[in-house]
């Protein structure tokens, strides 16, 4: 495990709409240690108004330090939920990762294109799937450098 000295904990907002992916998650940044808090929003639409800070629900939603996104939901999907956080210049910082069951170079073109900072095909095995969100977190939380901390 990496270990840094932090005030407080890192700010994960995680845009999924199946159960079991939210579990697999929590429980791989559980095993890491790192101090962190996950919120889950299961659709675009959650997203944009936890990251806009709308609604009594969601005034106080922390910024997140990195957006954890899938692609294909409903209502308002990870593309157009991209397009959007981008487009905004309060948000537009803020690190996003595609992490989505889609291989399509189409997909993964229009991801990169509409700004997308990480694109990474969920493993369908469970221990790569745990694998790999603790590279995401030894990757953005140790070894890039921004300026939100």
């Amino acid at each position: 495990m990496i270990t840094r000295k932090t005030t407080r904990p890192f700010e994960i907002l995680l845009v999924e709409d199946n159960q079991g992916d939210v579990r697999l998650v929590q429980e791989s940044f559980h095993e890491t240690g790192l101090l962190h808090n996950l919120n889950v929003a299961i659709n675009g639409v959650q997203a944009m108004s936890f990251l806009r800070r709308e609604g009594r629900k969601y005034a106080q939603a922390p910024r997140p330090d990195l957006i954890l996104m899938d692609l294909n939901m409903r209502d308002k999907d990870g593309r157009q939920t991209l397009s959007e956080i981008k487009a905004d210049r309060h948000l537009r910082s803020i690190p996003v990762v595609i992490l989505t069951g889609s291989p399509h170079e189409r997909d993964i073109f229009n991801a990169y294109d509409s700004q997308a900072n990480s694109y990474i095909v969920k493993p369908i095995d469970v221990e790569e799937y745990m694998d790999a969100i603790k590279a995401i977190e030894a990757y953005w939380f140790y070894t890039v450098k921004n300026f939100l901390r």
